[in-house]
């Protein structure tokens, strides 16, 4: 079967729904592995002298933040920020698939009817992923800001998605720090695009013509890319969480303004491979959500299939019944105007 199956069987929102329904699933099963590894990202390597707060704490690993987290914070702690976290993440995925969906499908539909590139090139994969991402991303990213203020908070100033939304407003950049590390969120948009890029590849190469998977076919595809382009992205992924959370006590307030300022800065106070920290939980946690969100999503397309199926045969029933009983009035109709027919004739002979 083509590998382009889906898509004729589904509208683009359908395919929309049933990433995003995957990506809720999926996040919020490992959701305080986001948690451990957007603290270990933000945090700045302790200097000696250093003068530090009473909360200011320094994680040594992803298990050392964990249990720091849940002895401090209890339980809740590990969930901070859980509902923002879970609408952002539904709704850049419904964003995403949406267009990467549609954009696809212009892809095809532009192409010769002869010539149509049912497995297209890795570079073309990833082209059309990253025009998916980056239209998500502009309508999606405020809420990213919100969730990581949230994530990085402390149990004495946590507060909830609108009054955190307040203080990004308030803060010196106004309504525009909603947008905070908006060009980093764009240059990431070749995180997905890697993702799909590999997922669709892969899929070709390790499962040639098959358009519906097992489940555990699909997590693998979906753990394997991740993992690709985690390793790949990690940096950009550091960068992009520092801008979005409160600037290090050094800096005194002072936000970062730009993408290559968080990257010097991350490098001259702790080193290159700092760039690549909290990658072990990252990457556990992107796996393991790629994984699930795939193997999710392939079953909600089924789901989503069958029941477009459905209506369609509802629909179809209903119009045959429509038919039939319009075809029967026209019988009853037919003798009757016959009849009248035939006696206003000799009148009009006459």
């Amino acid at each position: 079967m083509p590998a382009i199956a889906k898509e004729e069987m589904l509208p683009a929102w359908g395919l929309a729904a049933a990433g995003s329904a995957g990506a809720i699933v999926a996040n919020a099963l490992v959701y305080p592995l986001d948690i451990v590894k957007t603290r270990l990202q933000v945090q700045v390597r302790k200097l000696p002298g250093a003068v530090t707060g009473p909360e200011d704490h320094h994680y040594k690993s992803a298990v050392h933040a964990l249990q720091k987290i849940f002895e401090e914070e209890g339980l809740s702690g590990l969930y901070s920020g859980l509902a923002g976290s879970l609408l952002g993440v539904g709704t850049t995925n419904f964003a995403y698939f949406y267009w990467y969906s549609a954009v696809r499908g212009l892809y095809f539909s532009s192409q010769a009817l002869g010539a149509v590139e049912r497995n297209p090139s890795i570079g073309v994969e990833l082209s059309l992923g990253a025009v998916a991402g980056a239209l998500a991303q502009l309508f999606t990213i405020p809420i990213a800001v919100v969730t990581t203020r949230q994530q990085t908070q402390r149990k004495s100033e946590r507060k909830g998605m609108l009054a955190t939304a307040r203080e990004v407003i308030e803060s010196e950049d106004g309504y525009s720090g909603l947008w905070r590390g908006m060009k980093a969120s764009l240059v990431l948009v070749v995180n997905p695009s890697i993702t799909y890029g590999a997922y669709q590849r892969l899929k070709q190469l390790m499962y040639p013509g098959k358009t519906n998977l097992r489940p555990h076919e699909a997590f693998l595809l979906g753990a394997m890319s991740k993992a690709l382009a985690t390793l790949v992205t990690q940096p950009l992924i550091v960068a992009k969480v520092r801008l979005q959370s409160k600037p290090p006590p050094d800096r005194k307030g002072k936000p970062f303004k730009s993408f290559t300022e968080i990257l010097k800065y991350t490098v001259e106070h702790e080193g290159v491979l700092s760039l690549w920290k909290g990658l072990g939980p990252q990457l556990v946690k992107a796996v393991i959500v790629q994984g699930l969100l795939m193997m999710t999503k392939e079953r909600m397309e089924i789901l989503f299939m069958l029941l477009f199926a459905y209506v369609r045969r509802i629909r179809k029933e209903k119009l045959q019944k429509l038919a039939e009983i319009a075809a029967t009035n026209a019988k009853k109709v037919a003798p009757t105007a016959s009849a009248q027919m035939a006696k206003l004739t000799p009148a009009v002979l006459n």
